[in-house]
């Protein structure tokens, strides 16, 4: 009976909705006057869409520019924060501030940032050492780089959090030993805290990738009126599937790059799991 208010708001708003997706990519489908079952048409045609191929490649660029810069220099705030210093706690409060803020306002900020005149901070910054202006966001070259540097200054709070966690996890006579031996510096990072550090990675490894794969709200307040940036540079799948649904009214289409981008997620687990998984060190 307790249980039952939470496993209902599962049942309705998670399990149904996805049973429900999985139906419909069986169907050309608008959800209203058009229902005529295709099997799996939607899914063989995933294979030859040109759009679907580009956004899945921009996501995959989108990952590959987040995951790993994020992860370090997450790690090296970690780091910094680890040590006895002045306001600590005040700096590890405003690091992680950006990550609790929302999205949206977030996106809405660095839109101003971003300003193609010198008017946007970024613009005005660059001037100050005689760097021209430059169209963050309507130039097909610093596109994709604008949004991966604010979702990596944007979830640079909860990486650290997790790797502060970790750091503080290591006992300390570990390092008073390699200080006994002589040791120092990079020679204590990699022989030490890199190693013990391994579960931590894994799971911020594997929970980055997941959700920059998801990646939707930024693209969609940074480029509202575009369909994924300028020359569709920025287009990744889950803006793709948003466009498919709400645009082109294809239900049924966009149900299947849902469960094709879940597929990929789920295999790209398994495979983090295989191979960074093995060399985790829980001892």
């Amino acid at each position: 009976m307790y249980l039952a208010p939470a496993l209902a708001i599962l049942l309705v708003f998670h399990f149904f909705p996805a049973f429900y997706a999985a139906w419909i990519s069986f169907f050309n489908t608008n959800l209203i006057s058009r229902w005529k079952w295709i099997g799996l048409r939607n899914y063989r045609e995933l294979l030859g869409d040109s759009d679907f191929i580009q956004s899945l490649a921009n996501t995959v660029i989108y990952v590959l520019g987040t995951v790993p810069v994020g992860m370090a220099i997450s790690l090296a705030v970690a780091a910094m924060l680890n040590r006895p210093l002045r306001a600590r706690a005040a700096l590890r409060t405003a690091y992680f501030m950006p990550y609790v803020t929302p999205v949206v306002a977030i996106s809405i900020v660095w839109t101003w940032i971003y300003k193609e005149d010198a008017t946007g901070l970024l613009n005005a910054m660059l001037g100050w050492f005689g760097i021209g202006e430059q169209a963050w966001l309507l130039d097909p070259k610093w596109a994709m780089f604008a949004l991966c540097l604010m979702t990596v200054w944007k979830s640079l709070g909860y990486n650290m959090i997790i790797f502060l966690a970790g750091l503080q996890n290591i006992p300390h006579e570990y390092y008073e030993a390699a200080a006994i031996d002589g040791a120092r510096g990079w020679t204590v990072f990699t022989k030490i805290t890199w190693p013990l550090l391994s579960p931590t990675t894994y799971f911020v490894t594997i929970m980055s990738v997941i959700g920059s794969f998801q990646v939707f709200t930024q693209v969609y307040v940074l480029w509202p009126s575009s369909l994924g940036g300028p020359l569709g540079t920025t287009k990744v799948v889950v803006r793709y599937l948003y466009e498919m649904g709400w645009n082109s009214f294809r239900f049924g289409y966009a149900a299947a790059i849902g469960y094709a981008l879940f597929a990929i997620i789920f295999v790209l687990t398994l495979i983090q799991r295989k191979v960074v998984g093995s060399r985790v060190h829980y001892q």
